[in-house]
């Protein structure tokens, strides 16, 4: 049976905005942490939010998306085979709203990630070193902070690895909602409203002893 060769990267609107470079795609990626993966599930398009890391597990795949889940997950069931599954990834950081003085020219300032590839099961030998490079992204340090994980708790975890050799990224950063001569009310404002992702008060777990004594990992996500 012949398999479909992977999706295109090329842009069909805003081509300018397009970018295959290897360091621009890890750029986005190291800056957000939500990966959303799509792939079929019984005819039926399924698209699911995962955590994950970027993670070179020294298996000849180069630097790759690592997501974590359940051993009992479906996705990852469906991933145990030799091949793995087919899936489609999209990260996206919001920068800010692009407010113009029409609801056409309503946009926003954005920066993503496509990715398309087969996603492969981590073996279990190369788990506890998965894992650390996906705690490592979410929340650098914090692995320095806390104990081990089990044999057991590596075993009832399932980690997919998605290669990023068929990725692309776009980048839309200069919009400001405004074109010069488009005779729109000048008096209606326009402009951008810039987002950012940004840690709130840490909240103890109840029975933490010193619930005030912050470690360097929880201090970096608020600095």
């Amino acid at each position: 049976m012949s398999v479909s060769p992977l999706p295109s990267l090329v842009a069909s609107r805003h081509r300018d905005r397009l970018s295959t470079d290897p360091a621009v795609i890890r750029g986005i990626l190291r800056s957000a942490m939500i990966a959303h993966v799509g792939f079929v599930r019984d005819g039926w398009p399924v698209v699911l939010p995962f955590h994950y890391g970027l993670a070179d597990l020294g298996d000849g795949q180069d630097e790759q998306l690592v997501i974590h889940g359940s051993a009992g997950g479906r996705a990852f069931l469906d991933a145990a085979g030799d091949k793995g599954v087919r899936v489609s990834v999209a990260v996206t950081l919001n920068d800010g709203l692009v407010l113009g003085r029409s609801a056409y020219d309503t946009g926003a300032h954005y920066r993503c990630v496509v990715a398309y590839g087969y996603a492969r099961l981590v073996p279990p030998e190369l788990r506890p070193l998965a894992l650390d490079r996906l705690l490592d992204h979410i929340v650098p340090g914090r692995r320095a902070e806390v104990r081990a994980s089990t044999p057991k708790e590596i075993a009832a975890t399932a980690l997919l690895a998605i290669p990023l050799d068929h990725a692309s990224a776009k980048v839309a950063v200069t919009s400001t909602g405004e074109t010069p001569g488009d005779g729109e009310d000048r008096r209606v404002w326009a402009g951008v409203v810039p987002f950012s992702q940004r840690a709130g008060g840490p909240v103890a777990a109840p029975e933490t002893e010193f619930p005030d004594d912050l470690p360097p990992s929880v201090r970096a996500l608020l600095a």
